[in-house]
């Protein structure tokens, strides 16, 4: 099928503008895993094989996601599928919480390991909490790029003022910063107004949006039925988005996400995926999760449409107040 194409930052790296988040492939383990519920490795084969049949070609795993856990499912739903390495994107990410840039060049082994046969195309540091420090970290990525471990470097959750720092620091060693993955959506536009959006069209930098449909609640499933939210798994039941207060601060928002998704024959979650891929032109791509089947069918089929000029400033505008929370 014909895709949309977009680079990568300013590597030559071809992305969708959606990808499949994976953090849900974690089979529970591990604080950060628990945060899902167990899936069968066949229903993450589908999920994948799903993704890919509606045009998706990249994914977006991590060593903390279940200590490993999401890394080797996700190798093994591809291999299952019988998908060639070169066909695919796979990102992953070093967690450096409570270690030094030194890790970086002993963990990669383990990291291709588990991900084998599939090279990591973009390798990213998840948290700008190591001991090293952003200089020393950018300086083992760049070793590891230059020993062909790796094929692009990205952060996640890094501030502008980081982002730059680790751009330079790449620059100096002839390489760029490929992406900034971050959390937003509709309902958390924090970084418009705090310098990272700007850092990120400054230096030709990928936003990689992460929870872009806030843990669900975009979809409008939360509002129609709000018994459903007792029974999620994990802390995401307690988050503020899902109290009362927080569901009636979003309601207009789901109103209108509602009326357009009838206008273009599609669902509020589609339209609040394709307003994060469209409104700052190409520099936003979106990695929603998906724990079924019909999750995956929707988040592909948000790249098969366009918001009009028009519509993606009303979203906009209806928004701002999500700048600061």
């Amino acid at each position: 099928m014909d895709r949309e194409m977009r680079k990568l930052g300013q590597t030559e790296i071809p992305i969708t503008p959606i990808g499949l988040g994976c953090w849900q492939f974690s089979n529970g383990s591990g604080i950060v895993g628990s945060y899902w519920e167990n899936l069968a490795q066949q229903t993450m084969t589908n999920i994948v094989d799903e993704s890919l049949k509606l045009g998706i070609n990249w994914f977006d795993t991590a060593e903390i996601y279940g200590r490993g856990n999401s890394e080797l499912a996700l190798a093994q739903a591809l291999q299952t599928l019988k998908i060639a390495p070169e066909s695919v994107i796979i990102a992953s990410k070093w967690w450096p919480l409570f270690r030094t840039s030194g890790h970086i060049l002993k963990s990669i082994g383990e990291r291709l390991a588990k991900l084998h046969p599939y090279p990591i195309d973009l390798y990213q540091v998840h948290q700008p909490y190591g001991f090293s420090g952003v200089k020393s970290e950018m300086n083992r990525m760049a070793d590891l790029l230059e020993a062909g471990k790796i094929r692009s470097i990205g952060i996640s959750n890094f501030c502008a003022r980081s982002m730059r720092v680790a751009a330079e620091t790449l620059a100096r060693r002839g390489h760029v910063l490929a992406s900034n993955q971050m959390r937003y959506s509709l309902l958390d536009r924090r970084i418009d107004q705090n310098g990272v959006m700007v850092a990120a069209k400054e230096l030709g930098v990928t936003i990689i949006a992460y929870s872009p449909l806030e843990q669900g609640i975009l979809t409008g499933k939360f509002h129609a039925d709000k018994d459903l939210i007792k029974s999620r798994r994990g802390p995401r039941k307690y988050l503020r988005t899902f109290k009362e207060k927080g569901l009636a601060k979003s309601a207009p928002l789901l109103g209108q996400l509602e009326k357009l998704a009838e206008k273009y024959d599609a669902t509020p979650g589609q339209i609040a995926l394709n307003w994060l891929i469209h409104f700052h032109g190409e520099t936003v791509v979106a990695i929603p999760g998906a724990s079924k089947m019909e999750h995956a069918r929707s988040n592909g089929a948000a790249m098969g449409f366009k918001l009009s000029d028009e519509d993606l400033d009303l979203l906009d505008k209806m928004t701002t107040q999500f700048k600061q929370r």
